[in-house]
C-alpha cells in the first residue's frame, strides 16, 4: 500500500484533469483533496466531477474529499481590442463602470462601486501586479482617471487588485451564494471563502450551511491586508485557513509574504485549525515536466513550516503535466518529512486560560509521551474531530490513526496533517475499542508485533467531546 506524506496534497481540477481516468491517476499518485474552482466551469461539470470522485473512493476504498472554492468579489477589467493593448509609462487611462471594449484610453472595470471607494494616490494593480497604475481623480459615480506607473501588454479580463482601497463589496457575492448552495446540496465537505477581510465575513456562509442543515466546513482564504489585522479572530471563526499567496502577494509587499506565511501557520497550529499553503508552488510545471529548484525549496519550506496541506492550482487544472506535478509534490513532501521535518520537537503547550485546557493538556502530554517513548502509532477515538485536530496540531512523529463512529468526519480528516481515518459504527467499551483498533491496524499492515501504541479518547468511549484517557499498549 502506497503511504502518502503526512502533509496532505490538494489538486485543482480543470480541463487537464477532470476526466475519470485522470482523476483516478491523480488519486493514486497522492492527492488527498480535489479543489473545484467556482471561478470556472458550470454546475453540471462540478456535479460530474464530484460524482466521479465518489465512485473512485468506493473503488479504491479511499476518502478523498472536495474543496469547493468560491470566486468571491474578484475584480476584473473587461474585453480589450486587438487581443491586447500596450500601456506605456505615464499613459492616462479612464476606468468606466459601463461595459465597453477596452483601449489605451478607456477600460471597463467590473467593480461598480470603484469610483466611490477609490481615492487619488491609491494604486491599481492588474494581471497579478504586472501592470501598476495610480489614481489621479475620480468623479465618484462612474469614472476613474489613472496614470500608468509600470506598463506592459494588457489582455482581456485580467484581474485587478486594489491594495490601498477599502472595498465595500461583501466577501460573499450573489454568485457565491448560488454556488455555495449547489456545493452544499452536492455534499461537499469544505468550502473556500475568498477575500475574507474580517471574522464577520464568514457569518453569511455559516448561516447558509445551518439553514440547509449541512455539515460543511469553511476555509477562510487570507489574501487581503485587512485580514492580517484580524487574523486571530478569523482563525477562531473559520474551520481552516488558506494562505492564498497569489492575491496576497500582490496586495501586500512581496518581501513580507514568506514571514506572513510562517506566522499564519504558527497561529493555526496554536488554534488547532488546518492550514493550506497555495499558489505558484510548482508553477513552472504548467509547461515543464519537472519543477525548478526554487519551487522544490518552496514546497519543502511549506512542509517544514508545518502546513497541513500544500496545493496545486494551474499545474493540475490547465497544465501539460498534472500527474507529474502531483508526483513531484509527493516526492518533495516525503523526502522532507523523512530527512528534515523536525516540527514535532517544537510542540506549543496549551494555554491554561483556554476553555478546553484540560482536554488540550491530555492531547499535548500524550504527544510528548509518544515522542519520549518512541511509539509507532497514536490512535484517536473521536466523534466531533476535535481531539484529532488537537493531536495533529502538535505534529507528532508517530503516525496518527483516527477511529470514529461519525461517517462524515472521514472526509474532514483528509485535510488534517498526518491523519488516516477509519469508520467504526460500534466502538463498544474502552477495552473493546482498543482491541478493535489494534486488530484493524494489524490487518492493514500499519502495526506489527512488538509495536507500541498510544490511545487517546474518552472513558467511557461513548462520552463524546471529553478526551480524558491515555493508554499505552504493546502489540
Amino acid at each position: 500500500m502506497k503511504l502518502n506524506p503526512k502533509t496532505k496534497i490538494i489538486a485543482t481540477v480543470g480541463p487537464a484533469s477532470d476526466s475519470l481516468e485522470k482523476l483516478e491517476t491523480l488519486l493514486l499518485s497522492g492527492v488527498d483533496i480535489f479543489r473545484i474552482n467556482y471561478s470556472h466551469g458550470s454546475h453540471e461539470n462540478v456535479a460530474a466531477i464530484i460524482k466521479n470522485i465518489e465512485s473512485l473512493n468506493l473503488k479504491h476504498k479511499k476518502h478523498a474529499t472536495t474543496l469547493c472554492d468560491l470566486q468571491g468579489p474578484k475584480l476584473r477589467i473587461g474585453e480589450v481590442e486587438n487581443n491586447g493593448i500596450l500601456l506605456n509609462r505615464n499613459d492616462q487611462v479612464v476606468f468606466v463602470t459601463k461595459p465597453c471594449i477596452g483601449s489605451k484610453e478607456r477600460l471597463y472595470m467590473s467593480y461598480q462601486e470603484f469610483p466611490k471607494d477609490v481615492k487619488a494616490g491609491e494604486s491599481i494593480l492588474i494581471d497579478d501586479g504586472k501592470i501598476k497604475l495610480e489614481v489621479i481623480d475620480t468623479n465618484g459615480t462612474d469614472k476613474v482617471t489613472a496614470k500608468v506607473i509600470y506598463g506592459g501588454l494588457l489582455s482581456s479580463r485580467k484581474g485587478v487588485n486594489l491594495p490601498n482601497t477599502a472595498i465595500s463589496l461583501p466577501a460573499l457575492t450573489e454568485k457565491d451564494l448560488i454556488d455555495a448552495a449547489f456545493a452544499l446540496q452536492s455534499g461537499v465537505t469544505w468550502i473556500g471563502l475568498s477575500f475574507v477581510r474580517k471574522a464577520s465575513d464568514l457569518k453569511p456562509l455559516r448561516d447558509l450551511i445551518h439553514k440547509m442543515d449541512k455539515s460543511a466546513y469553511i476555509i477562510a482564504k487570507i489574501e487581503k491586508p485587512e485580514a492580517l489585522a484580524e487574523l486571530e479572530q478569523i482563525i477562531s471563526a473559520a474551520d481552516g485557513i488558506m494562505v492564498a499567496r497569489g492575491d496576497l502577494g500582490v496586495e501586500v509587499p512581496f518581501d513580507q509574504v514568506p514571514m506572513i506565511q510562517k506566522e499564519i501557520v504558527k497561529r493555526c497550529l496554536i488554534h488547532a485549525k488546518p492550514v493550506i499553503i497555495a499558489t505558484q508552488m510548482l508553477e513552472s510545471m504548467i509547461e515543464n515536466f519537472r519543477p525548478t529548484r526554487a519551487e522544490a525549496n518552496d514546497v519543502a519550506n511549506a512542509v517544514m513550516d508545518g502546513a497541513d496541506a500544500i496545493m496545486l492550482s494551474g499545474e493540475t487544472s490547465v497544465g501539460d503535466f498534472p500527474i507529474e506535478a502531483v508526483q513531484a509534490m509527493d516526492r518533495i513532501a516525503h523526502w522532507t518529512e523523512n530527512h528534515g521535518f523536525l516540527y514535532y520537537q517544537n510542540m506549543i503547550a496549551p494555554d491554561h486560560r483556554h476553555k478546553f485546557f484540560l482536554r488540550d493538556s491530555i492531547c499535548y502530554n500524550a504527544c510528548r509521551m509518544a515522542q519520549q517513548i518512541g511509539v509507532k502509532a497514536i490512535v484517536v477515538f473521536t466523534h466531533s474531530g476535535y481531539t484529532a485536530m488537537r493531536v495533529a496540531s502538535y505534529r507528532p512523529e508517530a503516525n496518527v490513526y483516527v477511529f470514529t463512529n461519525n461517517a462524515y468526519l472521514l472526509d474532514k480528516m483528509q485535510l488534517l496533517w498526518g491523519t488516516q481515518s477509519f469508520y467504526c459504527p460500534e466502538l463498544g467499551n474502552t477495552d473493546e475499542a482498543v482491541t478493535l483498533s489494534i486488530d484493524i491496524l494489524k490487518k492493514e499492515k500499519l502495526l506489527c508485533l512488538h509495536d507500541t501504541v498510544l490511545h487517546i479518547g474518552s472513558m467511557p468511549v461513548e462520552m463524546h467531546g471529553s478526551a480524558n484517557m491515555i493508554r499505552l499498549s504493546k502489540i
